[in-house]
């Protein structure tokens, strides 16, 4: 694993010493605070990838430390810890941003893993946000090859609907690139960092277009053992393509029109 820059954030000096040592024995390169405003001000100077964090300090508590990260540090991982946890600051820490939660006392295994964990999540994030960053290119208008004049008239229209959040149709032949049309709004719009969900409605049977659309709630039919998000729930901050919408049968459509005119859907259930 590569090293990582970790803040350690505790006014107890043993656990702050194991920490050190168990870290920088993983090979990280590790800076250690024993108060909540020299951990927030060593984040406005520095950026670390991962901050584990007590709850109680001695002048302001580990969740202003981590709101003040999600300022500064906004692509660090806070792991907070404490020895008088209960269930609800568990969930006030993870409400207000933090990766993970560890109760003291705690073995160094524990914070070992957890600690590779939020490595390997921001990793992950950092290897989207490149892929994403790519895709914006790949699909910038200049990039998009066509020098007709219809073909320069739809540049002109992408580039009118790119910035709204208008509903567009996109007619064609199969074949003719519509997914590319729609591909390219996404990528020049506010919403190039969400999700972009294509569903090919003619490939799925009509007995599953609604539930994988619309989602379902548990016991909605046979089957349905749990909860399910839609692709329109997926595609939340983003875009969704319908492909082959006109073979959609009219019971859908009468739902998928709510959805366009509404904005809102209703799982199956």
């Amino acid at each position: 694993m590569e090293s990582a820059k970790i803040l350690v954030v505790d006014d107890d000096p043993d656990i702050v010493a194991v920490l050190d040592e168990l870290l920088r024995k993983e090979g990280h390169q590790v800076t250690t605070c024993a108060a909540g405003n020299e951990a927030i001000a060593a984040g406005r100077d520095e950026q670390f990838d991962v901050a584990v964090v007590d709850i109680r300090l001695p002048d302001v508590d580990g969740l202003a430390v981590l709101r003040a990260f999600q300022e500064t540090s906004p692509d660090a991982a806070v792991i907070v810890t404490t020895a008088f946890g209960t269930v609800e600051t568990a969930i006030q820490a993870i409400k207000t941003g933090a990766y993970d939660y560890i109760p003291k006392p705690f073995k160094l295994d524990e914070v070992r893993i957890v600690v590779q964990r939020a490595l390997e999540r921001k990793r992950l994030l950092q290897e989207n946000r490149r892929y994403r960053q790519e895709l914006r290119g790949k699909y910038r208008l200049e990039n998009v090859v066509g020098a007709s004049g219809p073909m320069l008239e739809t540049f002109k229209t992408v580039a009118r609907v790119a910035p709204t959040r208008s509903t567009v149709l996109i007619e064609g032949e199969s074949g003719t690139g519509k997914e590319l049309i729609a591909r390219t709004i996404h990528y020049n719009s506010d919403r190039a960092q969400g999700p972009f969900v294509a569903v090919d409605c003619a490939a799925l049977p009509e007995t599953l277009l609604e539930s994988e659309l619309f989602g379902h709630e548990r016991g909605a039919f046979t089957g349905a053992t749990g909860l399910k998000r839609g692709l329109f729930e997926v595609a939340r901050g983003g875009t969704c393509f319908l492909d082959e919408i006109g073979d959609v049968s009219p019971a859908v459509q009468s739902r998928l029109l709510r959805v366009l005119q509404e904005h809102e859907i209703k799982r199956v259930g």
